[in-house]
């Protein structure tokens, strides 16, 4: 049955990316950004909803308290899965996205992340790189928008050790930012790399601002620390679930063996 389920959401989940990005494309470039964002909401949770139809899956955030509402921040979200891509993006008004220059260029999707006017990151020598990907987000803060990130760069394994980039870190000195840190679980229901799509609970939680003034040692320790540490409560807590993920119970197996 979780084949079958995963199957049909796979397939409406892609075929409805592509409906809807062409049924879009004849109004949304004329919309001004902040309405053309009501569309990228609507989209988004268009595929909740049919994720939970379909699959069974069932949503609960946590920390809405810790969002800023009167200064400009930057979201540094652990990355496991493609759920949080389109997740995040409900809860910001005029939010942007720190991603790779190629995908830009990429058909329909491409078109509609120039419109919203996000981070391009080259590929090329790291220091130009960052003096990039900081000069234009520092233009983007400014105008009081909210940046998100992935600071470890790519998808990962939940309970797998943290490989957090530079990136952030720069983006913190360099702007004297507030980081808005997330923790999530949905890589222990849509894993990296896997077809099958679990139901169960799926929690994004939104933890403490850090403020400007850390030192860059003390800011990656203290981000690590906090999205690291929310991240595997997160996974205990869907261990000791009624339905726990294969996934989250091995981990748990896992931490009893290295203990």
């Amino acid at each position: 049955m979780i084949f079958l389920r995963s199957l049909v959401f796979q397939i409406l989940f892609y075929v409805s990316n592509i409906a809807q990005m062409v049924f879009w494309t004849p109004t949304f470039f004329f919309m001004p950004r902040p309405m053309g964002w009501k569309v990228v909401r609507l989209w988004a949770k268009s595929h909740l909803w049919l994720q939970h139809v379909i699959v069974g899956t069932r949503y609960e955030f946590r920390g809405l308290e810790n969002i800023p509402t009167d200064r400009p921040f930057i979201i540094a979200s652990k990355h496991q899965s493609n759920w949080e891509t389109y997740t995040t993006l409900i809860f910001f008004p005029d939010p942007s996205f720190v991603l790779k220059r190629e995908l830009i260029r990429v058909p329909l999707l491409g078109w509609y992340m120039a419109k919203m006017k996000v981070v391009p990151v080259d590929r090329g020598k790291r220091s130009e790189a960052l003096a990039s990907m900081a000069r234009h987000a520092a233009v983007q803060y400014r105008e009081n928008r909210q940046i998100i990130i992935y600071p470890e760069g790519t998808r990962t394994r939940p309970g797998a050790p943290p490989k957090y980039k530079f990136g952030i870190v720069h983006l913190y000195h360099q702007i004297g930012a507030n980081i808005l840190p997330v923790a999530v679980n949905s890589g222990l229901y849509w894993p990296k790399g896997s077809f099958i799509v679990r139901p169960g609970t799926i929690i994004l939680e939104f933890l403490p601002v850090i403020e400007p003034g850390l030192s860059k040692e003390e800011f990656t320790a203290e981000l690590v620390s906090r999205i690291e540490s929310a991240s595997d409560r997160l996974n205990a807590e869907a261990a000791a679930s009624d339905n726990p993920p294969p996934l989250a119970l091995a981990i748990r197996d896992e931490g009893k063996e290295a203990a």
